[in-house]
């Protein structure tokens, strides 16, 4: 008999690790799989599912303006818990540090259901940074019952919390699977600006930041040093900025009518990747990033105080810059202008895996189910 496994995420960036599990899963013929998301993030969640042809069959819809943590995580379990009840699955399977993954894993522990953890045991050790993803990824790692885990970091990070290491299945990560199925040379963007741009002759950099914790002035500094390295240095930046007004005001107060930044609208994930595949160099505060742009040769600054993927760091993909405005500048500054510092890191080898995270994870569950 099939086992039902009930995929379940909300957020863009849940959706683009999970995709490619959810269609590893419905091809395999001893699983039933089922997707339920919650829209967490809803329009930027869409994009990816049209992109890898996903079709949840449930949808709970439950964003709504200005609604706390508390309010979220609870029409998230409560949501959850009814379609758990309906379905009555074997296991569910969550990903990351999201707050529908904490409430998803805490509505199937109520219920007696098996938990699986995509993206399990990174940590930063602090409980308010990154808020709440350091919480929601800690808790929901001592509910499951599989523990999918990128590189040995992170399975040593569950060790030491005292998970059982038969438990902990050693995965790549899923990212590195979805750039498999994205990345295309002759992609078209379908966008008249991306589309001329010189890519193969400008330096071009592309910007994310929106954390919650960089609001404010480590935001304001972190667009200073930008803006400090487009005056000085002959370089285009391309930032597709997050939809929250607080980011977009800050950055259009920093950035204002220069020329050679580039403020555009979210792109999906299909051009999003393909704009990073084309970069020069990436300055992030995003988790995902730090994974996917080293697999495609492309260093990246990390615009954090800290990070929860430190083997990133120790492999030499990525470099921690912090939140100050002049340690921004001058790390980015060499990168650009020492082509020795470039060629390292863009030749360091990607600690995430070889894009067979995926196979991986479904041999595990089904492993999982024969011990049983």
């Amino acid at each position: 008999m099939k086992k039902k496994i009930v995929s379940i995420f909300g957020t863009r960036p849940e959706a683009i690790k999970m995709c490619p599990l959810v269609k590893g899963l419905e091809k395999d013929d001893e699983i039933e799989s089922i997707v339920c998301v919650t829209a967490q993030h809803r329009e930027m969640l869409d994009q990816v599912l049209e992109v890898f042809d996903v079709k949840p069959d449930y949808d709970m819809n439950i964003m709504k303006h200005n609604q706390s943590l508390s309010e979220i995580t609870t029409n998230i379990l409560v949501g959850i818990e009814e379609i758990l009840k309906e379905v009555k699955p074997d296991m569910i399977l969550v990903h990351g540090d999201t707050t529908t993954s904490f409430a998803g894993a805490l509505a199937a522990f109520y219920n007696g259901i098996s938990v699986g953890h995509v993206e399990a045991g990174l940590r930063t050790f602090d409980k308010l940074s990154p808020f709440p993803e350091e919480m929601n990824r800690t808790l929901t790692g001592r509910i499951a019952d599989l523990h999918f885990s990128p590189t040995v970091s992170n399975v040593n990070n569950l060790l030491n919390e005292g998970i059982k290491k038969e438990t902990i299945v050693l995965t790549g990560n899923t990212v590195i699977d979805a750039l498999k199925l994205t990345i295309d040379p002759n992609f078209i963007f379908g966008d008249d600006f991306l589309d001329n741009v010189d890519f193969e002759n400008e330096k071009v950099i592309t910007v994310t930041a929106h954390r919650r914790e960089n609001l404010g002035e480590p935001m304001r500094n972190i667009f200073k040093a930008i803006k400090r390295l487009v005056e000085d240095l002959d370089v285009r930046v391309i930032y597709p900025v997050h939809l929250n007004p607080k980011v977009r005001e800050i950055a259009n107060e920093i950035f204002g009518d220069m020329d050679k930044v580039h403020l555009i609208e979210p792109l999906d994930y299909k051009q999003f990747a393909n704009l990073e595949s084309r970069s020069y160099l990436i300055m992030t505060d995003s988790g995902g990033l730090q994974e996917e742009a080293p697999a495609l040769g492309k260093p990246v600054l990390v615009l954090r105080k800290e990070t929860e993927r430190p083997e990133a760091i120790e492999a030499g993909t990525v470099l921690l810059a912090g939140i100050e405005e002049e340690n921004i500048y001058q790390m980015a500054y060499k990168l650009i202008t020492d082509s020795e510092a470039y060629n390292q890191m863009s030749n360091a080898v990607n600690p995430y895996g070889d894009g067979t995270a995926v196979q991986k994870t479904i041999d595990a569950i089904k492993a999982y189910y024969l011990t049983k």
